[in-house]
């Protein structure tokens, strides 16, 4: 027996510098930009949800920030499924397909779920109309409860599709390319979010060309317009994910060589949670994804209201705020994947990109006391470079701490660290502004107080991330799977 395991030794280390390590074929720049239409997609989707949504929901509908960042965080508070993907999507093929065929799944869920939660949206909002504002009832509390559920199911499709995407990423390119294929891959992502917001600002043309003032306009002129987006857009995101997974998992992934055909029996998710929490990297870099993640996202339900209450904006323009948001990130993205990691390294790129995100916050801030929508789009469009340079930094690390042979599983672990604390970022700023409403009679000192607490998480993000060691991760978890392996043929 031990001659057994002494040859499985070998060969796992063998197989770690072997051919199957790296994609059978070189993908090219016009199959990585094929893969970013997927991200293209999740964007535009991000906009109707995160941006449309809160803002509809708080501003219009009269619905508590507390009530609406709940809600829509739900789809996140589903995000330990994403480990359970992951896993499946190592073991369980769809149809001969490890990857592409959960991508497509997941797709058409989010899509049918979205279009649902605008539907129940409307109910909700006409109950809110009929009691002269918002009321604690079995109505109100039915409809909330339902439409949680929606974006449950929503969260559940994009779970079943991003992670395993990800997982895609890592099976087809080694660690040496990988900066630049998430710049682009993620750039795709911000691509779609600025398409969202400019086509959503010339759709609200049509509401604010009614002559009915932001905050006070009717369901039935509100209905139309957003309908006809809500529509549309779920097939457009389908198409998007079919074009960019096409024949990728066939031509490009490790999962198509043979030496993988024993793998489905070979890493359960009992012994791929084993390899997950062997190293104490695992929890440190969880640690850093969680708080980098809440301390970018906490303004993700009151950036709108925000423009809406403090600079007067209309509902277009504050949807606008998501293009010059996305235009930063896309420039942060494109000089960080292919400059600043490459002189600095993704570590300090990281690092820098942290320190510049909460002073961006600060800049927020001060625009709230010029009251000039031109100052917060320009504050907004700095925060969007800034959080470019750190996303782009983090996610290189974390495929880093991605181990090949479980890949769907780890990138599930971070993903559950990033949706997590991206839905309790979104509940938890909604809360914030609803307590600093009830402190301060001016709406600008309770939005700074989000604002203010996400620069301070920063900070924390930063203590966490020197502890992180690319290099200790890779060691314990060799020394891990090859330990699983080595018990389980001990029987």
């Amino acid at each position: 027996m031990n001659q057994i395991n002494n040859i499985w030794k070998m060969t796992l280390e063998n197989v770690s510098k072997s051919h199957i390590i790296y994609p059978r074929r070189p993908i090219g720049m016009l199959t990585i930009f094929r893969l970013g239409l997927f991200n293209l997609g999740l964007g535009l989707m991000a906009v109707l949800t995160l941006a449309v949504l809160n803002r509809v929901m708080i501003s219009e509908l009269g619905i508590p920030a507390t009530i609406t960042g709940g809600i829509l965080a739900t789809s996140l508070f589903v995000s330990p499924a994403r480990v359970w993907f992951g896993q499946l999507s190592d073991s369980k093929p769809i149809l001969g397909k490890h990857r592409t065929n959960y991508v497509r799944l997941g797709t058409v869920i989010l899509g049918l779920a979205v279009f649902l939660a605008v539907q129940i949206v409307w109910q909700l909002g006409a109950v809110v109309e009929a009691n002269g504002g918002w009321q604690w009832n079995s109505q109100t509390i039915g409809w909330s409860a339902l439409l949680s559920l929606i974006m449950a199911i929503y969260g559940l499709g994009v779970s079943c599709s991003s992670t395993p995407f990800t997982a895609l990423l890592v099976d087809i390119t080694e660690e040496s390319r990988r900066s630049k294929l998430i710049a682009i891959v993620w750039s795709m992502l911000m691509v779609g979010i600025v398409i969202g917001g400019v086509t959503g600002s010339i759709v609200f043309k049509k509401i604010e060309a009614a002559g009915v003032a932001a905050g006070n306009i009717p369901l039935e002129i509100l209905q139309p317009p957003i309908n006809s987006v809500f529509s549309f857009v779920p097939f457009l995101v389908l198409a998007l994910a079919l074009i960019a997974t096409w024949g990728i998992e066939k031509k490009y992934s490790r999962f198509s060589s043979s030496i993988q055909s024993d793998r489905d029996d070979s890493i359960s998710l009992s012994r791929a949670l084993r390899i997950l929490t062997t190293s104490r990297q695992t929890g440190i870099f969880f640690a850093f994804l969680s708080l980098l993640t809440i301390g970018l996202f906490m303004q993700e339900a009151v950036l709108e209201p925000y423009g809406g209450e403090v600079f007067g904006m209309s509902i277009g323009e504050t949807t606008k705020l998501n293009s010059f948001w996305g235009m930063g990130i896309l420039l942060g993205y494109s000089v960080t994947g292919f400059l600043i990691i490459p002189a600095l390294g993704k570590k300090l790129t990281t690092k820098i990109g942290c320190i510049l995100v909460a002073l961006s916050f600060s800049l927020i801030i001060t625009a709230g006391f010029t009251q000039q929508p031109k100052m917060l789009q320009l504050a907004v469009l700095l925060f969007g470079i800034t959080a470019g340079i750190t996303t782009v930094g983090g996610i290189s690390l974390m495929l880093d701490l991605t181990a090949a042979k479980t890949a769907g599983t780890f990138i599930g672990a971070w993903g559950l660290a990033q949706a997590m604390s991206r839905g309790l970022a979104t509940f938890i700023g909604g809360v914030i502004l609803d307590i600093g409403k009830g402190i301060f009679d001016v709406p600008l000192i309770s939005y700074s107080l989000v604002f203010a607490i996400q620069a301070v998480v920063m900070v924390l993000a930063i203590v966490i991330l020197e502890r992180v060691n690319v290099q200790e991760f890779k060691d314990n978890t060799s020394k891990a799977l090859s330990t699983v392996m080595e018990g389980d043929l001990d029987g």
